[in-house]
């Protein structure tokens, strides 16, 4: 599995750059960063790109956009700058890309942008409201889904009653959101302590009633210990974590620009 995930982390490199972007890097997304992959599980990946000089300087509007490949599996794009407010969201779908194993970074920037893996713990903790109401979110969006007709869940939908894969994220986001407040760090978090369990409610075992039953509970346990941190905890925004994000996107664009300019004084 190792060799085939880096091996289509490459591929994702190098299909992102013949498209003509300036790839920054490439980074594994979803249940392989969680160990809650099984037969059939895709592999997804996100990947981070840069502007060119003119569409920053017209200020037209960041890449973010999501590539369907041919198997299915999608390679989600995103402009530097917008993958930069995602993390100040705090979204754990975008800040596990910190923690990632599987990566490859663009050669011309990897020292540039190491701060932000360096500093990963820091960065997920940038501001803790935002993350327990991102994660309490997350838990009311997936129980809205759980038995939504959506194109892509008929099937499951036609099969279950309802779609298992969103039942086990509103168990995976209550673990996740206990564990972390309750100080385990947020390396430890991503990676479930009941992952068996997990990818035996993502094959389906449990019934739609008792899918019903589990996905209402949890999400009202999820959205009250965000409530009840909320009231006994101030809130927190880490002013380094600011400072570093902003100085590593400063230093990335300036050095990417300068290469595109380089470039192009090389060729006239």
């Amino acid at each position: 599995m190792d060799e085939k995930i880096t091996a289509r982390i490459k591929s994702d490199y190098e299909y992102v750059q013949s498209l003509g972007y300036t790839v920054l890097g490439v980074f594994l997304q979803g249940s392989q960063n969680y160990n809650l992959a099984y037969e059939g599980s895709d592999i997804d990946t996100k990947c981070i790109v840069l502007p060119s000089f003119e569409d920053f300087c017209l200020n037209k509007k960041p890449t973010s956009t999501t590539l369907v490949l041919p198997s299915n599996e999608h390679i989600d794009l995103k402009d530097i700058r917008l993958m930069f407010e995602c993390f100040k969201k705090q979204n754990v779908n975008f800040v596990e890309i910190l923690f990632t194993k599987y990566k490859l970074l663009n050669p011309e920037y990897e020292a540039l942008y190491r701060p932000m893996l360096d500093h990963a713990e820091a960065v997920a903790s940038y501001n803790n409201y935002a993350f327990v109401n991102c994660m309490a979110g997350m838990a009311l969006e997936k129980h809205k889904a759980l038995e939504h007709p959506y194109p892509t869940l008929i099937e499951k939908i036609e099969r279950f009653g309802y779609d298992p894969k969103q039942l086990h994220h509103i168990i995976r986001v209550h673990e996740f959101l206990s564990r972390y407040i309750n100080g385990e760090t947020y390396a430890d978090c991503l990676v479930s302590k009941q992952a068996e369990y997990l990818i035996n409610v993502k094959r389906g075992c449990h019934s739609l009633e008792d899918a019903r039953n589990i996905a209402k509970e949890t999400t009202r346990a999820t959205v009250d210990m965000k409530n009840e941190y909320m009231n006994s905890h101030p809130l927190v925004i880490n002013p380094y974590v600011e400072e570093l994000m902003n100085e590593v996107l400063v230093n990335v664009l300036k050095a990417s620009f300068i290469n595109e300019m380089g470039i192009a004084q090389k060729g006239d």
